[in-house]
């Protein structure tokens, strides 16, 4: 590899590398198919699948989960989208996570991807949106980019689906801590029922909580301080993966994968997705960001190795 251009493997796959972390990005739904800082993993590697599995890094644009019914209404009309949960009947992750995004800027630490969205039933708005991924010492940033090339505004949210891990740590002896005080449990189709107050109940992870005792499918909820948040995956040596995003994240979704296909086979996976709108937000409107014609608005998220003791 050159000084200043990463690589490019199979399936366009972008190998950045630092002094001491390293990534490989897909263009397959711009998604983070690995990150090791000093030799340890801070995703589960699945760089060798052409689709990300379990939608493993992808970045899920322009709406996170899931669309009710595959239908929403807009300006008085109804508006049908593509059902991409069949079993379901849902809209499910957006509309470019089965799409390969364009690398249009590359360094040897930093590479930005670049799709629009446009002439897709059901959501008549046409965006720019582009991902950049800037390796750091101690991890990976995240910022999306969404520009609206139409002439009216467009209701947009943005989420990502990393798996973080802790190096060789098996995921069975890892503990999550997530810093939010209400959550939303999810029903037989997958649609989250109302917000409640965690305080008090088997699902407050405020302090920490072995992953024998983590919900397996919940939407987490945030106030509305506009203040970045911070989340730590961690290993019984102290060792930890830290999720940091800003304040437009307030949404995360826990996830518990039983048997993720990766690099190295199925495991049992964590994910911890962030989110700046809970599911079902085109229909409800919760937490939508309307983008005027000409406006871009950008997002932010990482994920940084935590040393023990820190």
């Amino acid at each position: 590899m050159s000084a200043d251009r990463p690589e490019r493997g199979a399936g366009g796959i972008v190998s950045l590398a630092g002094e001491t972390s390293s990534a490989e990005v897909s263009p397959r739904a711009a998604s983070l198919r690995a990150l090791r800082v000093r030799g340890l993993d801070l995703v589960e590697p699945t760089a060798r699948f052409a689709e990300p599995p379990g939608m493993a890094g992808a970045v899920l644009v322009p709406w996170p989960n899931r669309v009710a019914d595959a239908h929403w209404r807009y300006d008085g009309a109804e508006q049908r989208l593509k059902v991409t949960e069949p079993e379901l009947g849902h809209a499910n992750h957006g509309l470019l996570a089965a799409h390969d995004f364009t690398v249009r800027a590359a360094s040897a630490a930093s590479v930005t991807l670049t799709a629009p969205v446009t002439g897709h039933p059901g959501y008549p708005f046409d965006l720019d949106v582009a991902v950049t991924y800037r390796l750091r010492p101690d991890g990976i940033e995240v910022a999306t980019a969404f520009a609206n090339r139409g002439d009216r505004p467009a209701p947009v949210a943005s989420g990502a689906h990393p798996y973080p891990r802790v190096g060789l740590a098996p995921t069975e002896t890892l503990a999550l801590r997530l810093d939010a005080p209400s959550a939303r449990v999810p029903g037989p189709t997958h649609l989250p029922g109302p917000s409640f107050d965690v305080t008090g109940t088997v699902y407050d992870l405020r302090t920490g909580a072995p992953f024998a005792k983590l919900p397996r499918h919940l939407t987490y909820e945030l106030a509305d301080t506009g203040k970045p948040s911070r989340h730590r995956l961690s290993a019984p040596d102290g060792t930890a993966v830290e999720l940091h995003a800003d304040g437009h994240h307030r949404w995360f979704q826990l996830y518990i994968a039983e048997g993720l296909p990766t690099d190295e086979g199925p495991r049992p996976a964590v994910a911890v997705e962030p989110m700046t709108a809970p599911p079902n937000a085109l229909r409800t409107g919760e937490g939508l960001r309307w983008i005027e014609p000409d406006e871009t608005w950008t997002v932010r998220w990482g994920l940084s190795l935590i040393e023990p003791g820190s």
